[in-house]
């Protein structure tokens, strides 16, 4: 529940489509996709999210989804935006399902899979030892505190919505589109960072001595 990339799309779809797609839709979104992958880690998948490549994998291409997205919000927000029903003004760059969106954003985190990696596997190891019980009271009560923090960020955006500006409004999308770029570029950087110590890392092949 750390500010990243997931509150962020929360308070632009809060801000721009209400409260359902800011908070139920884009967290049903983000509980699919941990529910197949508590599946995945049971079948041993776990220690695969861990390594180093796998883990700058997603940074570089997380990293270049937010940046897609930030940048549209960026340059829809520069253009103008409006609330009102039939004015002028376009609408913020945001993924046409907010369900899509809470999985595709959250994907896009490479600490979201380094925190299954370690973590979460570390939870679901434990709850295991109540059987099928244990991982689903483990599983819904992570959804659950999930939800109470973005249902309540996105009720208090979605009821200031109405009223707030178009200017200010506005602002909320641009601010929200920066800190996307913001986020894109941390990633990839790590990415590239983790791709350069994996490289130095490997052994040196042995040229062969001339004569």
């Amino acid at each position: 529940m750390m500010p990243g990339p997931l509150l962020t799309a929360c308070i632009g779809y809060a801000a721009e489509r209400g409260f359902l797609a800011g908070g139920p839709l884009l967290v049903l979104g983000h509980a699919l996709l941990e529910l197949a992958l508590v599946v995945l880690v049971l079948a041993g998948i776990g220690p695969l999210l861990s390594k180093p490549r796998v883990g700058a994998a997603i940074g570089l291409v997380g990293g270049a989804v937010l940046l897609w997205m930030g940048q549209g919000m960026t340059t829809a927000a520069l253009a103008g935006l409006s609330l009102a029903p039939g004015e002028p003004g376009g609408r913020a760059a945001l993924l046409a399902s907010p369900v899509l969106a809470g999985a595709v954003i959250s994907l896009a985190n490479p600490y979201w899979s380094l925190w299954w990696a370690t973590i979460g596997l570390k939870y679901v190891a434990l709850s295991r030892e109540s059987a099928t019980a244990g991982v689903a009271a483990f599983y819904c009560g992570h959804q659950l505190s999930d939800a109470a923090w973005y249902f309540l960020v996105a009720g208090a955006v979605a009821l200031g919505r109405k009223a707030i500006p178009d200017t200010a409004y506005s602002w909320l999308i641009g601010v929200c589109g920066l800190m996307l770029v913001a986020f894109a570029a941390c990633f990839i950087l790590g990415a590239i960072r983790t791709l350069a110590r994996a490289s130095r890392a490997l052994p040196k092949v042995p040229t062969p001595s001339a004569g």
